[in-house]
């Protein structure tokens, strides 16, 4: 039985190459590969560079003993520690000075903001020098001015600015008593968690009742009153097991206390004015964004000021200020890096600078250094995506 011929009149199929497709998945592999032949030859010339230099690669340095010290330290160092220490303490500086920046930097952007909209004209006015001097001046100054122009201009020990005889300002730092737990005080904190506990369940109730029924019902108050009381109540029931270590001045410098070191005040000063500045703008640039017919709206079915800010203004305002201010936030951390001027010991200052040069170990250091800035940054990125998820509005 012979085969069916080929119909002389039916189109002929075009040549594989003239597929786009085809030609899209090649290109894709021909860039692949040249990216991988690139990273390889930048591998293979650091190795033969650095073994003709006698420099061997790898993380055993990490066991060595440092030999200096580190002027601000929240885990326990000595000269004699292992370099790995100085990594673990220069993390810790830096997740410091990062959190602590955001928060302040936030609470001190919100107040901006609003300010930037008071229909005061002097607060307004007032809101806006400040937002157009301190965003428009390099942060490296800034630093500078806080720690040099400022703090090196205080008192010294003897003559040093005080609150009573709580806390002291001088040259060396500030000094602030500190709690000392006593025993037992783990039940305080417990009730602390419990009250937690129990306000985010008030509030979860409150809003189920509110939508199967239509009656609000006020929070504040109730939320307040066991987030003091409950532990309050738990603190004297035990005694108050809490004591306070006074900073008091002996010989030349004070001990005792909570020291809050110049370098770590000017850099923190210097990153919260800065970045507030800029997140002072996103705040006013957010509440802006929401039409003014809904303020109106939500006037007319008969919500006061307060609500109709935080029902209608402040859930669609977050829409628009999430995203940039996530890159505030970024910014932020990344900007700690900025400690190695005024000489903080961050992990820039600690172990990508005096580390690397005692070690010369250049290729691992700047890479477990650029590591850790890169997971700081992915994780804030993944947290502020899902925060911001949770506040979008859901349209229909």
């Amino acid at each position: 039985m012979s085969s069916p011929s080929k119909d002389p009149l039916a189109p002929a199929r075009p040549n594989w190459m003239s597929n786009p497709r085809v030609r899209a998945l090649i290109f894709q592999a021909l860039v692949l590969a040249a990216v991988f032949a690139l990273l390889g030859y930048i591998f293979h010339n650091t190795v033969s560079n650095l073994e003709q230099r006698g420099i061997t690669t790898g993380f055993g340095f990490l066991d060595r003993e440092a030999g200096f010290g580190i002027i601000q330290s929240l885990i326990p160092y000595t000269p004699a520690s292992t370099y790995g220490r100085t990594f673990l303490v220069g993390l810790v500086n830096t997740l410091l000075v990062s959190a602590l920046g955001i928060v302040l930097a936030t609470l001190l952007g919100l107040i901006i903001g609003i300010a930037r909209l008071s229909k005061n004209w002097l607060i307004a006015r007032l809101a806006a020098i400040y937002i157009e001097t301190f965003r428009n001046i390099p942060l490296l100054l800034q630093v500078l001015f806080w720690y040099f122009a400022v703090l090196q201009a205080l008192p010294s020990p003897r003559q040093s600015l005080s609150i009573g005889e709580w806390a002291f300002l001088n040259i060396r730092g500030v000094y602030l008593p500190e709690p000392v737990p006593g025993q037992g005080f783990g039940w305080v904190v417990l009730a602390l968690a419990i009250a937690v506990a129990l306000v985010i369940w008030l509030r979860r109730w409150a809003h189920r009742r509110q939508l199967r029924t239509g009656q609000p019902f006020h929070t504040i108050y109730v939320s307040a009153g066991l987030l003091l009381g409950l532990p309050a109540v738990v603190f004297l029931f035990l005694g108050m097991p809490l004591t306070w270590s006074l900073p008091s001045l002996h010989g030349f410098n004070f001990t005792g206390g909570i020291t809050m070191i110049p370098e770590l005040t000017a850099l923190l000063v210097a990153l919260t004015i800065y970045t507030a500045s800029s997140i002072a703008e996103i705040v006013r640039s957010g509440i802006l964004a929401v039409s003014h017919g809904q303020t109106e709206a939500a006037y007319s079915l008969g919500l006061n000021p307060g609500n109709t800010t935080r029902l209608v203004v402040l859930p669609q305002a977050l829409r628009v200020i999430v995203p940039p201010l996530t890159s505030q936030y970024l910014n932020l951390v990344k900007n700690s890096s900025l400690a190695t001027a005024i000489g903080y010991p961050d992990l820039v200052n600690v172990f990508a600078g005096t580390t690397l040069n005692q070690t010369g170990q250049a290729v691992v250091i700047i890479g477990m250094t650029m590591g850790v800035y890169l997971t700081l940054s992915l994780l804030i990125s993944l947290f502020m995506n899902w925060y911001n998820q949770r506040v979008a509005l859901i349209e229909r």
